[in-house]
This record gives C-alpha cells, structure tokens and sequence, in this order.
C-alpha cells in the first residue's frame, strides 16, 4: 500500500502525517476523495461522522475502511449499505479484536462444534478513562459523535466479538448510567441479552473501574466453558481435548484497559491487509458493512431497553 493523500479537521495533523508517510495533505474534503489514483479511503474521524465521510467516499466509487462503530445510526448506516451496492465498491470496519490469534482459534473452534450448543455468554469490559479523557475532546462522551458512552465507544469491541461467536441477539434488557464522569452519555451499563440460538448472557460496560482490568469473555456450552481474557485463553474446560490448542501469543494486551492509546498495531496492520485482499480478489473482508452494521443495532437497541425500561427486541 501506498499513502496518497490525508484530509482532516485539523490541517496541520494531516499535513504532518503527509510529511512523515508521504502523500498530498488536503483541507478540503471534496478535494480530497476527488485526488486522482487513490482506491481505498480509511476513515477515522469521530463516530457520528463516519456515514457522512464514507458516503461522499463511497459516491466516488471508492473503498472504504471505517473505524468502529461504523457509525452512530442503522438507519444512516443502511443508506450508505445501499449507496455501496449501488456503486460496487466494498465497506469494511476496523475490528481488530477479531484478528487475535486466539480469538481466530476460538472463533473456529465453536464453529466446529467444539464449545457444542451456545448456553451462557457474560462479557465484562471494566475499564477506566481519567476525567481529561473527556475534557479534553469535543466529541467524546455526546450522543452527537459518540453515539453513546462506554458501550458505544469502548464496548462495541466486545459486542462485535458475541456476535461473532455466539450469532444474533433476539432480544435484550438494559441500563445505563453516568455514576462518575461529567458527560452527557453513559459510563456505565449493563444489559441482559437473548440469543437468537436460545442462549442467555449479560454484557457489563465501564470506565468507571479504576484502574482499568483486562476485558474479560466467559463463553459456555454444552460440550465446556473457555475464558478469554484480553484475547487470550485465559481458562480451557472442555469435555474433549480440541485436535489443536491456542496460539499463546506473547505481548502487552491489556493496555485499553486504563489507556485510549492503540500500543499493539498488529491488529489493525492485520485487518488492512485483509480488506487490501478482499477488494483485489472482490470477496467480503474481515467485517464488512452489513456485519459491521450487527454491534450498532445491538448497542441502539440496548440503549432504547434502558430508556424504555422493559425488553426490546431485535428483527
């Protein structure tokens, strides 16, 4: 891959990241999705923004690789879906957790039959954000370019990683609260959820918990119970030994519990390589939009739950 142009907000970052990986800096953002040779556009700006920026991207008939969440609304999710299709080009979404190693060997594992049938999920993300994380942004913690709180923004990870292994949501219950920071969305929630396959779990989202604990996944089936805890195996009880074992890859990956900052980019390195791939050979990357759009539907339909204060069904 080559970098050929950067646009955003703030001129003088993207002139410096141009400086220091080549390519044209642009303040204008037509200017910039209208540059000549460039395929693939990678959108990281705030999360309510993200459609508005991919459409104008997708309506040049070019790529585009978004940041989670995909974005803040399924229903503005759905006319970008339809905008894509209608220019055959390819949506893709950054989650990276879906590259782990470990994650990738569970993933196929329950899709063999390994884990036997779904019955309990409990997924924990108690992490802390200091006060400045807040302050100091203007987008974080609105429901404008948030979207939401913790769940939105630092739990769609998690949400993502259910659904990709333990299939859709039927139906859940919610809350959610600001019990410590001064933000106009929640830092804390909580929501039970019923898979479509008849499986129950609970989804527990903070950034309240100083000082931040690694995520935590406990997924149980017929056949045994594993736990994952920042993407690796942390526990394996299966009633049969699986024909291979996890990877047990070394690294630093509990840094997101007390800390915004991405240290390990492998990752993301691995999902650009895969959406790089899908658009040469015209198959589905990693996430694409449609699966992407899944996480959002939940967290939205999570937040009408706690609004409403009774269960919400998902279609």
């Amino acid at each position: 891959m080559e970098l050929v142009a950067c646009w955003g907000r703030d001129a003088a970052k993207a002139a410096r990241i141009t400086s220091a990986y080549g390519g044209r800096a642009y303040d204008d953002l037509d200017a910039f999705v209208a540059h000549a040779g460039m395929q693939v556009v990678l959108i990281g700006t705030p999360s309510g923004l993200h459609v508005e920026h991919a459409t104008r991207t997708v309506r040049r008939g070019l790529h585009v690789l978004v940041e989670k969440p995909l974005d803040v609304d399924v229903e503005r999710i759905d006319r970008l879906l339809a905008d894509a299709e209608r220019e055959g080009v390819t949506v893709g979404v950054i989650f990276q957790d879906r590259t782990a190693p470990d994650v990738v060997w569970l993933r196929e594992l329950i899709s063999s039959g390994g884990l036997g049938r779904p019955l309990i999920a409990s997924a924990q993300v108690k992490w802390y954000r200091p006060p400045e994380y807040y302050a100091g942004s203007r987008w974080r913690g609105t429901w404008a370019l948030d979207g939401g709180g913790a769940l939105m923004n630092q739990g769609i990870h998690t949400v993502d990683l259910l659904l990709w292994l333990f299939g859709d949501v039927a139906r859940v219950t919610g809350m959610a609260r600001t019990m410590l920071h001064r933000i106009e969305v929640e830092d804390t929630a909580f929501a039970s959820v019923e898979f479509a396959s008849g499986a129950i779990g609970t989804i527990e989202v903070t950034t309240a918990a100083y000082p931040g604990f690694p995520r935590r996944l406990e997924l149980t089936g017929s056949e045994g119970t594993i736990v994952v805890e920042s993407d690796r195996i942390a526990s394996l009880d299966l009633r049969t030994k699986p024909e291979t074992m996890p990877p047990r890859t070394p690294g630093n990956v509990s840094a997101s519990a007390s800390s915004p900052v991405v240290s390990d980019v492998s990752g993301h390195r691995r999902v650009i390589a895969d959406f790089v791939d899908a658009v040469r050979r015209g198959r589905r990357p990693l996430c694409d939009g449609r699966d992407g759009r899944r996480s959002v539907a939940l967290v939205q339909a999570i937040y009408r739950a706690a609004r409403e204060g009774r269960p919400t069904d998902l279609p």
